[in-house]
């Protein structure tokens, strides 16, 4: 059986699920190196501005080390804040016939791409993409920076579309890249008779004082300004205006615009605020409403896992061309919408014309769509990349 080393900052909600999957099925032998031994309980999310930690399992099912961390300022949000000078070691001790490193603007995981290169094939999983350059001298100095770091990349795992396009603009060829969706457990998302999701959330929904046939909108997230939440609430302020039936909007979160947002909000008798929610919880919040709607204008929203979220609970999504997924999860009209970021005027024409009835149609078709990103697509990618043993079929 051929042996994975995978090198990632920490345990994340969105890949454990995976790497247990992985670990399970038996075709390859996997190991997780974490370096950001720091974080092996909580992280500490500076835009929340609160510890996290995460109510579902992240370290049951595969195996996995801490590596030492000795950053005089830990952390995952620049280069010197990952420094652990046992990581190679480590790896080394495991024997892989294979290394996938999870971003690479980290002291150690360059250290170790470069450091592994030639002696076994290195690949590399990350959702950068193009949407955020603006052209100029920097774009044009970090693309030789990316150019030369990706030398040290043998294959890449691309989540979609517009990271496919980063990656080859980059240097990396078209043989070089395999598919692997960015997906989440849809399953923690069905729903059944023994969670009774949709009841729940209507429970909850009345519980808000929320009547029970409004059409609804939620934000779940963190509220800062590359997410304009602000904009969300005046674009449901000014659709409301022309609409017979008003819109109720539910907020989730917290983040720096927490007085901005509370101040707009608490003026308007349509719009309900509610603090972060865990994962147990989030196939309740989507369902709290009729259509979930991502408003970013970047930079950084490299793809939105929350649709993916939000499709698989059966709700439709409203979201920005700057939102890295759109276009492999939007099918405009269909299961979704999509508008531009900065033109606001075309987010409220969409909040105008909502229906209950089409969002259910459109709910349905989103969570039909949803099925096609899935963990099981991303283990079987690397399964197929890394060869050598029978591939099972996914059960």
């Amino acid at each position: 059986m051929k042996k994975l080393a995978i090198i990632s900052t920490h345990p994340i909600q969105y890949n454990a699920p995976w790497f247990k999957l992985m670990a399970t099925r038996g075709n390859v032998e996997l190991k997780v190196f974490y370096t950001w031994s720091q974080a092996a309980d909580t992280v500490k999310d500076k835009t929340f501005g609160q510890d996290i930690k995460w109510d579902i399992p992240l370290l049951e099912g595969y195996d996995y080390e801490f590596v030492e961390n000795v950053s005089k300022k830990p952390g995952s949000h620049h280069f010197f804040g990952i420094d652990n000078p046992a990581l190679i070691t480590q790896v080394k001790a495991f024997t892989p016939d294979a290394l996938l490193c999870f971003g690479w603007s980290f002291k150690s995981h360059f250290k170790a791409m470069r450091y592994f290169h030639g002696k076994i094939p290195v690949w590399f999983r990350g959702d950068s993409t193009l949407l955020d350059e603006t052209g100029g001298i920097k774009t044009s100095l970090r693309r030789l920076i990316l150019k030369t770091v990706y030398r040290y990349v043998d294959k890449a795992f691309y989540v979609g579309q517009a990271n496919k396009a980063y990656f080859l603009k980059h240097g990396l060829k078209e043989h070089q890249l395999v598919y692997a969706p960015h997906a989440v457990n849809n399953a923690h998302f069905e729903d059944t008779d023994a969670r009774n999701y949709e009841h729940r959330a209507l429970q909850w929904k009345r519980e808000l004082g929320i009547p029970e046939q409004q059409t609804t909108v939620i934000f779940a997230g963190k509220f800062e300004k590359k997410k304009q939440p602000d904009v969300l609430i005046d674009a449901i302020i000014a659709a409301n205006k022309n609409r017979q039936q008003p819109i109720a909007l539910v907020m989730i979160g917290s983040g720096p615009m927490d007085q901005v947002i509370k101040e707009k909000a608490k003026r308007q008798d349509n719009i309900w605020m509610l603090p972060f929610q865990n994962q147990t919880m989030m196939p309740l919040v989507y369902r709290l409403g009729s259509v979930f709607c991502l408003p970013s204008q970047g930079p950084g929203e490299t793809w939105g896992l929350a649709m993916n979220e939000a499709m698989a609970s059966s709700r439709p999504v409203i979201a920005t061309d700057k939102v890295g997924g759109v276009k492999d999860m939007v099918l405009q009209d269909v299961n979704s919408y999509c508008f531009q970021h900065d033109q606001v005027s075309a987010l409220v024409e969409i909040l105008e014309t909502l229906s209950s009835e089409t969002l259910k149609v459109m709910g349905l078709n989103a969570k039909e769509h949803s099925n096609k990103f899935t963990l099981e697509r991303i283990v079987m990618a690397v399964e197929s990349t890394i060869g050598g043993s029978q591939i099972k079929e996914v059960q």
